[in-house]
């Protein structure tokens, strides 16, 4: 085993037990946005609430109002949302100068007789440098886990959805620890204020507590005490990490080291960091079967299409395309074999946005890690390892699956993706620059 592990942490993690029925797998964007709306009419003790957004359209107003007439019915509701306190206050990328979803809270705080208090996270004092990137809504003693953020698309109301994957787990134990992080690790810091609320400090400001978050949340992690490092029934383990070789992304790199049969990786993005290159050519290396599904560029959500004006952002997807391609280049005997499988994602206009893992028949990753360099290194991610060793959820693994799978097509080779020179004229433009001046790979450490 690798020098990296030599301390291991996957047998050393604490995990929550479960029973096969405390976990269900939702079918799709819309049905998770039912179950939401559901699960907080339900509620009768708490609701926290954690996204990198909450975005103000037709469905983040139908969120924020469910949670105002959830408080207003029961005023003893412990409700709490916390959001990227730098997202929430800057508009749409590409569309202008706009106050942000910030402004919005604030007026409905204002015009609402119940509270909902809305607290922005700063994981660092620019965007580009990390965000808020944790998932994870706590309803009573439910855990329902998505990497999909709140908004229009991500939660079906109209005619696009943006694919995600939605589990509910019913656990008080795993409920508890969640809560107590939001609690104790991100709303008690002074970096953190109330987003709903006007005169907000400035970032500048907050620079010196920013900083001190971002250091303990560097040692942070959820309280485990009253779960157990005996694996011999279904469990999950929570963990955190923000930095550089954190204990998720070890995790991350431990549980692709530590399987023998079967590996599948979801990622919306494809950009691997190297710790997870690597661990991807050892298991090929070892006779791991392999499926990695990403997007197709056009099912990336920074798509734009070359009939619209170009934008630097558009470009984004075209750089993954080039990732994806170098990197089925370095194994396309490994694909002509079939040990390797890349799958790519397309369902009209709908986009992508899956991420996790599935190791042999043991292992399940839920996270909102996007597996890219980003993520292991800036932003504040999350995830939920479940441990089956007796197969209690082989089959609702394999539904999800397969559902998953229902629009991909497997690319034969790496010919089969496109080059600079078929990419928009504005985008190989642009691409090009960006080679000539070498700043390409800062910008995939970044992306």
């Amino acid at each position: 085993m690798p020098s990296l592990f030599k301390r291991s942490l996957l047998p050393k993690l604490r995990g929550f037990p479960l029973t096969a029925d405390a976990v269900t797998i939702l079918s799709g964007a819309a049905e998770y946005r039912r179950c939401l709306l559901e699960q907080i009419a339900q509620a009768t003790r708490r609701i926290y609430i954690v996204a990198l957004y909450l975005q103000q359209d037709e469905a983040g107003q139908e969120i924020l109002d469910a949670l105002h007439t959830a408080k207003l019915a029961r005023p003893e509701l412990d409700v709490v949302v916390v959001v990227d306190w730098l997202r929430a206050q800057r508009g749409l990328i590409g569309a202008g100068k706009q106050p942000g979803n910030s402004a919005w809270y604030q007026e409905m705080t204002r015009t609402h007789a119940s509270e909902v208090p809305v607290y922005g996270v700063p994981v660092q004092t620019r965007e580009l440098f990390g965000v808020l990137h944790l998932k994870g809504f706590v309803i009573d003693d439910c855990v329902i886990y998505s990497g999909a953020s709140l908004n229009n698309v991500y939660l079906h109301k109209f005619d696009k959805y943006r694919y995600d994957r939605y589990h509910l787990l019913h656990s008080s134990a795993l409920a508890d620890s969640m809560q107590h992080l939001i609690q104790h690790g991100l709303i008690a810091s002074k970096a953190v204020h109330r987003l709903d609320l006007p005169n907000l400090p400035t970032t500048r400001s907050l620079r010196n507590d920013i900083g001190d978050l971002r250091s303990r949340l560097k040692h942070a992690a959820y309280d485990t005490t009253t779960g157990t490092t005996i694996k011999t029934g279904l469990s999950v383990s929570p963990l955190l990490g923000v930095g550089k070789n954190n204990p998720l992304s070890r995790v991350i790199c431990e549980l692709i080291a530590s399987a023998q049969h079967q590996l599948t990786i979801c990622t919306p993005y494809f950009n691997l960091p190297l710790a997870v290159t690597r661990e991807v050519n050892r298991a090929l290396a070892r006779g791991v079967k392999i499926d990695i599904i990403v997007g197709d560029k056009t099912a990336n959500d920074f798509y734009i299409p070359p009939s619209e004006p170009f934008k630097v952002i558009a470009a984004l997807p075209y750089l993954y395309e080039i990732s994806l391609r170098r990197f089925a280049k370095r194994h396309q005997s490994d694909i002509d074999s079939g040990q390797l499988n890349l799958h790519l994602w397309r369902d009209g206009d709908n986009t992508y946005h899956l991420k996790g893992m599935w190791v042999d028949q043991r292992y399940t990753l839920l996270t909102g890690n996007n597996l890219n360099p980003r993520a292991f290194r800036l932003d504040l991610e999350n995830a939920l390892l479940i441990d089956d060793p007796k197969g209690e959820l082989l089959e609702p693994r394999r539904s999800e699956l397969t559902e998953i799978f229902q629009h991909t097509r497997r690319v034969e080779r790496y010919l089969d993706l496109e080059t600079l020179p078929e990419y928009p004229g504005a985008v190989a433009k642009f691409l090009k620059r960006v080679s000539r001046v070498r700043i390409e790979r800062l910008l995939y450490r970044m992306l």
